[in-house]
């Protein structure tokens, strides 16, 4: 072999050797290495999942609610190894209205399904109505998103392109919102699937067997038209599903995986899909408070043409989650991934881990490669903010782990009395350690604030006085999200906060963490934070 192909071969190994350390997690990786897997296989907030086959590709898409951009977009071949490639809204319609903070509204629990080389997603927003975005590459572009059907309480909406040429639409009802709920309604589209053009038929009523029934998925097999919906709560419910030969029933119904004996509870909200070799597996979330919602993967198969997911151990037909399993048989095997956590600044746009607390303005944050930075500018606070709670400038990312610790080095540089920069462990309780610019120079501080979402006040603890240049923030979380802040000067040497934090959820999700750059005074020009790097580690 010349030299330089001796040459080329190295390069091109020490690139596949960096790429796959920068995409495996260091605190949780599902692919065991030996041929299985091990639940969750995201151990991260990716509430109602749901996920399709295209080729060799598997693609998930999950609820975002409030977040921006939206509507994440994660990839995989093997549907174990999981990574973010995109995410199909930029910014949430109508723009202005998610230019404030609206905790636990906006994206819902979507579909993703892909028809004539194109692909749909239809997501629900409980206030406005169900919407629309397709493309042609999952990468993008998304179009702007159209509204099928307007109205309020229309939840969990899933297509059926039908082989007579018909096209349908399930979806849900919330309570909240619509006055009512537990049942799942069918309507027809247009040809085109943007619009819908018939009245709601009532096609299952869940009040006396499945309680909260939502999030339908339809399929089509055997003849058969199938639900797939989840019923009995979020934290404490099952899979049921629903099956009749007329699009509009009578539907005959079965539960098919349930909590059983296991430690899984709620498992439930999903999609079921079907691998190259003919295998089939059931992706599903279960909800573990202030972590969110994780994503478990299940065997399936059927029998009497009804599915059973998980395993069914004691033979009543109704399956039960595994939390350790031979992986998928998609005739090849593909290199260890996972979903980005740690992220160095140095590209021109962040990692795709990071989400807004609302639509961004411009002039929030930028990526400042020369430096291999990223710069928050301090933003005013708004005069209705009671509390972080309400502040819409927080770049946040989910919790990756049970337990794990996250570390920051950043610069501080304030010109006005008042601004301010932290790390931020966000719930409907939350707390954070920062840096203030005060009078007579900075200060660190701890700050936290419980119940901030009924609007209760936050509690500050003056630290000490620092000289300022480069500081470190580390978060540390333990079993049962209890979280312990900490300092640095030198990177080296950390002093914790003596109060510790138990992280709580937020409204329909996990705990996130991130950071934050207020000010309390109108100026033409602020002060800022550059973050150096993130690094989640154990």
């Amino acid at each position: 072999m010349k030299k330089s192909k001796i040459g080329f071969v190295i390069i091109s190994l020490f690139v596949s050797l960096l790429t796959n350390a920068q995409t495996s997690s260091k605190v949780w990786v599902a692919d065991n290495g030996d041929g299985t897997y091990k639940n969750p296989i995201i151990n991260a907030d990716y509430s109602d999942p749901d996920a399709i086959r295209v080729g060799d590709n598997y693609y998930l898409v999950s609820s975002s609610f409030n977040a921006a951009p939206g509507l994440p977009i994660l990839h995989s071949k093997d549907l174990v190894n999981w990574k973010i490639i995109g995410h199909a809204l930029q910014q949430q319609a109508p723009v202005e209205h998610f230019s404030k903070v609206q905790h636990g509204n906006g994206v819902w629990a979507p579909s993703i399904r892909y028809h004539k080389n194109e692909f749909y997603i239809y997501y629900p927003d409980p206030d406005f109505g169900i919407y629309l975005t397709k493309a042609k590459n999952i990468l993008g572009p998304w179009t702007d998103p159209v509204l099928v059907q307007g109205g309020k309480g229309l939840i969990d909406p899933c297509p059926l392109w039908d082989d007579n040429g018909k096209v349908y639409l399930a979806h849900a009802l919330a309570g909240s919102r619509a006055g009512t709920k537990s049942v799942i309604l069918i309507k027809e589209l247009n040809a085109a699937g943007d619009k819908v053009i018939s009245d709601g038929v009532l096609v299952y009523d869940g009040h006396e067997l499945d309680a909260t029934i939502e999030g339908p998925k339809m399929y089509k097999r055997n003849g058969y038209y199938y639900i797939f919906a989840p019923a009995g709560g979020v934290a404490t419910g099952w899979q049921t599903v629903l099956r009749s030969k007329n699009i509009y029933g009578p539907y005959q119904r079965k539960v098919v995986l349930e909590q059983g004996t296991t430690t899984i509870n709620g498992p439930h909200q999903g999609a079921w899909v079907q691998t190259q070799t003919g295998e089939d597996w059931f992706i599903h979330f279960q909800d573990v408070d202030a972590y969110g919602r994780i994503v478990h993967l299940q065997p399936m198969k059927w029998q009497n043409d009804w599915p059973v997911m998980g395993v069914d151990n004691n033979n009543n037909g109704i399956g039960e989650p595994v939390m350790l399993y031979k992986k998928p048989n998609v005739g090849k095997k593909y290199p260890t991934v996972t979903p980005h956590e740690s992220d160095e600044f140095n590209e021109p746009k962040i990692g795709l881990q990071w989400q807004w607390h609302a639509n961004p303005k411009l002039n929030w944050a930028f990526c400042y490669p020369p430096k291999g930075v990223i710069r928050f500018n301090s933003i005013l606070k708004p005069d209705t903010a009671k509390s972080l709670w309400d502040i819409p400038n927080i770049l946040m990312q989910k919790f990756p782990a049970t337990e794990f610790s996250a570390t920051a080095k950043f610069l501080f540089t304030p010109k006005t009395n008042g601004e301010k920069f932290g790390l931020v462990v966000m719930g409907m309780s939350y707390a954070n350690i920062a840096v203030t610019k005060k009078a007579d120079g900075l200060y660190l501080s701890y700050t936290k604030c419980i119940d901030a979402e009924r609007g209760k006040p936050e509690v500050e603890t003056e630290i000490t006085k620092i000289a300022g240049g480069y500081l470190y923030f580390k978060l540390k979380v333990s079993a049962g999200a209890v979280c312990t802040f900490s300092y640095s000067s030198d990177g080296k040497t950390f002093t914790d906060v003596k109060e510790t934090f138990k992280a709580t959820p937020g409204k329909w999700i996990g705990a996130t963490m991130g950071f934050f750059c207020t000010r309390t005074q109108v100026i033409n020009d602020a002060g800022f934070g550059e973050v150096d790097w993130f690094r989640v580690e154990k």
